[in-house]
């Protein structure tokens, strides 16, 4: 597979151009009979600009492997009686019967109906609006953002109550597979459709589970979760954007290290048959990512880009893991501090969870002069880039795709646990949280250029959260420049649940007797949090004006005391709303 093959099965077309295929697309009568072909995953679309829309679907044969022909249909009714264009493409066994077809020349702002045929076979209908056109400012735009949507854990009610929502597009910020089956966090119960997962070539670690490693792996994993109705109801809906975090590859993974064990193993041919299974179940714009299987290495592939909607809305969307830096307290070093196993041992608690301020500023210290900067999460050249974007952004809003958590969340425990758990904590390092003078740096250039109106959509932490962001890691002293909003998983178990098992009988136990306890403690020891809810699942909503910036936080209810999705998933909703030119949120839970 190399990169012009791959983008000779990811067709791009004018309007002009597929409409010229028209008459070369009407039926014959060697057509293969209704019944040959099957669209087992749906249809989606994504990354909408003004003129252009990207279109996917998976058509394989009923039987055999062979390759597919088929045909894109765009129109400008649910009747396909206005035909916007046709394009013929190829499904091919190479790229798993994976096809993306990008028709450009589209109107602004309008809506599209999509199909594929192929024979006498057709998928079902998807929705797709482009974006507003650069010179106007939209009245409004809405759009959801989701991520964590572990197929193994509690349900997926909340993507049947996104699909009931009047959105623009939707935003996925990454774990939208998970690499592992069995894996002690995967422990909970989940709802009966959704079965074991059977990794054909996977590999088992301690504790018993499996994690990807083949290409056939990871494909086995997207075509597992794809084939669930909701999920393909919501790329039916419209258009998504995504982004990928960790368990696309591999648990709190950095470039093409897992970290399953104090090892960090290498694992390039991993990275990339991650990376390739994601390129061909994505609907991802390629003309404006660049993606090479023939280059050696791990960083095969540029997802980093940036969507305008309209003077009002810039969205940029960054990837924090394929160039981030090691977690600055490094596992095996931190291993041998303790005589532990620097290899087999698993010392992720104090080293990324849970780590002690004075250590991760020694350790900080020592890798800022190794490396001769800030040790990071985007890398040099997309760090620039984001700087560079920011900065030059005329938009009303700037909204910020980024994966892990800015929000500050620190625990001082120094007057309050005996040794040796009297410390102020780092509480998760493996975010924004565990490289503070990066952090500091990032946020410090948004204050230095005057850039307003900066809000991060977050996910990654299983937790509801609202924040001001500061550019200082001590809010006394710093200048507020952001606001981060995240979004709790959408079927992941909650932060919450994870430190409640994580603390055990220590003295930390009793910080997390109760999900409110610990929310309170949270917010107590970090003042900037205008909203916390470390016990959730859901999804957000987000309304932009030209005034504000309007987000819902939709919880939904867990598993029923049977195992199944409760019938009335809803919980709660929290609206939280940000004016323009403010960095104070003002939060209304409890809404209808």
């Amino acid at each position: 597979m190399d990169r012009r093959g791959f983008l000779r099965s990811s067709a791009y077309f004018t309007v002009a151009a597929a409409g010229g295929l028209l008459a070369a697309c009407g039926g014959s009568d060697d057509t293969p009979p209704l019944g040959s072909f099957t669209f087992p995953l749906g249809v989606a679309s994504g990354d909408p600009k003004e003129g252009s829309v990207v279109f996917w679907t998976r058509c394989a044969p009923e039987s055999g492997s062979e390759a597919v022909e088929l045909r894109l249909e765009v129109a400008m009714d649910a009747a396909f009686t206005q035909v916007a264009g046709v394009v013929e493409l190829n499904a091919l066994p190479t790229y798993d019967h994976t096809v993306r077809a990008k028709l450009t020349g589209l109107a602004p702002a309008t809506l599209y109906y999509y199909r594929f045929r192929a024979g006498a076979d057709l998928s079902p209908v998807g929705r797709a609006r482009t974006a507003p056109a650069a010179a106007s400012t939209p009245a409004q735009m809405r759009f959801a953002w989701m991520t964590c949507q572990d197929w193994s854990v509690n349900h997926w009610a909340a993507m049947g109550m996104m699909a009931a929502e009047e959105l623009d597009f939707i935003v996925h910020l990454g774990d939208y597979v998970y690499e592992t089956v069995g894996a002690n966090f995967q422990s909970g119960r989940a709802e009966p459709a959704h079965t074991r997962i059977d990794l054909p070539d996977g590999v088992t670690i301690a504790g018993g589970a499996r994690y990807a490693n083949t290409l056939a792996d990871y494909r086995t994993l997207y075509r597992t979760y794809r084939s669930d109705a909701r999920l393909q109801a919501l790329h039916a809906k419209c258009p998504m954007i995504v982004i990928w975090d960790d368990h696309e590859f591999s648990d709190d993974c950095w470039q093409d290290h897992q970290t399953y064990d104090n090892a960090n193993q290498q694992q390039t041919s991993r990275r990339r048959n991650a990376t390739q299974a994601w390129a061909e179940y994505m609907p991802v714009d390629w003309g404006d990512v660049s993606f090479d299987l023939n280059k050696a290495g791990h960083d095969n592939i540029r997802i980093y880009r940036d969507f305008r909607f309209g003077a009002l809305m810039h969205l940029v969307m960054t990837d924090q893991r394929l160039y981030r830096d090691d977690h600055v307290v490094n596992e095996a070093a931190y291993a041998g501090m303790l005589q532990g196993d620097p290899v087999a041992g698993d010392d992720s608690i104090g080293s990324r969870y849970f780590v002690p301020q004075p250590l991760l500023a020694r350790f900080e210290a020592g890798a800022r002069t190794a490396l001769g900067r800030n040790p990071g999460l985007l890398g040099p050249t997309q760090t620039q880039w984001w700087k560079d974007t920011m900065q030059g952004s005329t938009a009303t809003w700037k909204v910020w795709g980024n994966e892990v958590t800015l929000n500050r969340m620190w625990l001082d425990m120094r007057t309050m646990a005996p040794p040796p758990y009297d410390n102020l904590y780092i509480v998760n390092a493996d975010g924004w949280d565990g490289y503070p003078s990066y952090r500091a740096e990032m946020l410090g250039h948004l204050a230095s250029n005057d850039v307003k109106n900066v809000v991060a959509i977050t996910g990654d932490l299983h937790a509801f959260q609202c924040g001001v962001i500061y550019d200082s890691n001590d809010p006394r002293s710093g200048r507020p420049v952001a606001v981060d909003f995240v979004a709790a998983g959408i079927s992941s178990s909650s932060f919450y649940q994870y430190l409640r098992a994580g603390a055990g009988n220590t003295p930390l136990a009793p910080l997390v007797a109760t999900p409110q306890g610990f929310d309170q403690v949270l917010r107590m020891n970090n003042p900037a949090f205008a909203y916390a809810d470390h016990d959730a699942q859901g999804y957000a909503v987000a309304t932009v004006t030209p005034a504000t910036f309007s987000v819902v936080f939709t919880k939904v209810k867990p598993l029923d005391a049977n195992g199944a999705a409760p019938t009335a998933p809803l919980a709660k909703r929290t609206r939280i709303t940000l004016a323009n030119g403010s960095t104070t949120p003002r939060v209304e839970d409890n809404v209808a």
